[in-house]
């Protein structure tokens, strides 16, 4: 086989994957369920959902540009570690929709400002920047977020519904 065969080949095999990625179908969460508990796992890149103690689904995300590390001050692309909850729900976002996470809390705020830095503000689980819905998981495949957590515009539809304002949210490292 002839070395240009071989990348046409190796072209339409990966186009033929990308397109099974993209399509493939995966499990919606269930209708007219209340989440009670959201933990989020950085380092594997997931998102899991709860209701009443019970797993009810694991979503693949994207966090911010540096994963390593509990969020420290505004501006160092982190996502932040530890206990908050949903504090707000914006179905207008410039990435789709979000729900909103109490960051900064106390211990962030004088962790910040003993750094004298700002801890910035504004930490959402959102969908994918207006526009750019087509993209869908292929977002997971870099972390891009300035610490945000992101899903997909269905995840977030999901997730918009399902959550209401005061649920826990644990982020771990």
């Amino acid at each position: 086989m002839t070395k240009s065969k071989i990348i046409w080949l190796t072209v339409f095999i990966s186009l033929i994957v990308l397109t099974v990625y993209y399509f493939y179908p995966e499990d919606k969460l269930p209708k007219h369920v209340q989440i009670d508990n959201i933990i989020v796992f950085k380092s594997k890149r997931e998102l899991l959902v709860y209701s009443k103690g019970q797993l009810l689904k694991t979503y693949k995300i994207s966090i911010g540009l540096q994963p390593i590390g509990d969020k420290q001050f505004q501006g160092d692309n982190k996502t932040p570690e530890g206990i908050y909850f949903i504090n707000d729900k914006n179905p207008n976002s410039i990435c789709y929709k979000n729900l909103g996470i109490s960051f900064p809390n106390k211990y962030d705020i004088a962790n910040a400002k003993r750094l004298g830095k700002s801890a910035g503000g504004d930490i959402k689980i959102h969908g994918l920047f207006n526009n750019f819905g087509f993209i869908s998981k292929f977002h997971r495949w870099i972390g891009f977020t300035y610490g945000c957590i992101m899903v997909t515009d269905k995840e977030i539809d999901e997730l918009y519904d399902a959550v209401k304002i005061g649920t826990r949210i644990e982020i771990k490292p």
